[in-house]
């Protein structure tokens, strides 16, 4: 049953693993993070010791995922991946963690969504090594301490704020991943490309960088997208800046990164609700979406651009978001009360 459920979740990412990088020196970005985690994994190595506990916080597609990955490597251990959601019951913990050798990775995605009693579980195993299972019900029913083996649990989340405090606490390293600036995803662009064998010139590199909203996992989604618009339109071997730029406006995707769904969700502000705070509930339906890739997708972006505020009311419009639209504000209509 263990094993079903994480063979699914290894094949059920949307990023090719090719393309993820499999040393610390082919990680572009996270600059302070990387040297943190470099640091902890060499004094791990020099003492023959297991990583301490880890928690990777940020939006998603930064490359939390990849670095579990990496920091695995680096010690020379296996890493065992699944997700919150998947691990619906204690058993399901269980049977991964009983499968795991000294030293090995225990990565969960999402760790947010972890169910109450799997959490309670995962205490003991983080603090002590040691799973206590109640076998029978009843007046038969008894408790079995499992020992296990010290192990590294790297925890992987786009909700921060959704942990629970006693979770938090247990994790001895936590790193939070921003976004990356232009630069960085031209770089890794580049990379990309090569393992792609697709030729791109360095103004297409930075084109499809700067409409990738300081994503990595967007950056090469569009790398994709805008390969197959130069092989198919533009009947071309090389992404230029032009080929680069028709193929993104093709896809809806504008100059500053914000693409079908961040317009809608701008408009609907403005437009529906004329600049007054919105609750993220009527926002959703207005939309479309569902509430929390609202806030875990489209939000953070939109946010640090500028273009949206979240306020004790609601969520509200800037001044960015109605020059965007080409709208004049209505500064009674987009006060703050």
């Amino acid at each position: 049953m263990a094993e079903r459920f994480v063979t699914e979740t290894i094949h059920d990412k949307t990023l090719d693993v090719s393309l993820r990088p499999g040393l610390f020196a082919d990680f572009q970005g996270q600059g302070k993070v990387k040297e943190r985690l470099e640091l902890a994994v060499e004094a791990a190595r020099q003492r023959k010791e297991s990583l301490d506990h880890i928690l990777l916080s940020g939006p998603p597609g930064l490359g939390k995922t990849t670095l579990a990955h990496i920091l695995a490597k680096a010690m020379g251990v296996n890493i065992v991946v699944t997700s919150g959601p998947a691990l619906e019951k204690a058993a399901n913990l269980a049977g991964l963690l009983t499968k795991l050798d000294k030293g090995d990775v225990l990565f969960i995605d999402e760790i947010h969504r972890l169910q109450k009693v799997v959490e309670e579980y995962l205490y003991p195993a983080m603090e002590d090594f040691r799973l206590d299972i109640v076998i029978d019900q009843g007046p038969n029913a008894h408790s079995v301490r499992l020992n296990l083996p010290r192990f590294t649990l790297i925890g992987a989340t786009t909700r921060s704020g959704l942990l629970t405090a006693p979770l938090r606490s247990r994790f001895p390293i936590t790193e939070r991943l921003d976004y990356y600036s232009a630069g960085e995803l031209t770089s890794i662009i580049h990379r990309s490309s090569r393992i792609l064998n697709v030729d791109i010139d360095d103004g297409g590199a930075v084109e499809v960088a700067g409409r990738s909203r300081g994503t990595p996992r967007i950056a090469n989604n569009l790398l994709k997208r805008v390969r197959d618009y130069a092989q198919v339109k533009a009947k071309s071997k090389q992404i230029t800046e032009d080929i680069a730029d028709k193929a993104l406006a093709m896809l809806d995707i504008d100059e500053h990164g914000l693409d079908e769904m961040d317009k809608r969700i701008l408009e609907t502000l403005v437009h529906k609700f004329g600049g007054k705070p919105v609750g993220i509930g009527s926002l959703a339906v207005a939309v479309g979406e569902e509430p929390d890739t609202l806030e875990e997708v489209y939000e953070p972006f939109l946010i640090q651009e500028g273009y949206l505020k979240r306020t004790p009311q609601g969520r509200v419009p800037t001044e960015l978001a109605y020059k965007k639209l080409g709208v004049k504000a209505d500064a009674k209509e987009n006060e703050l009360f």
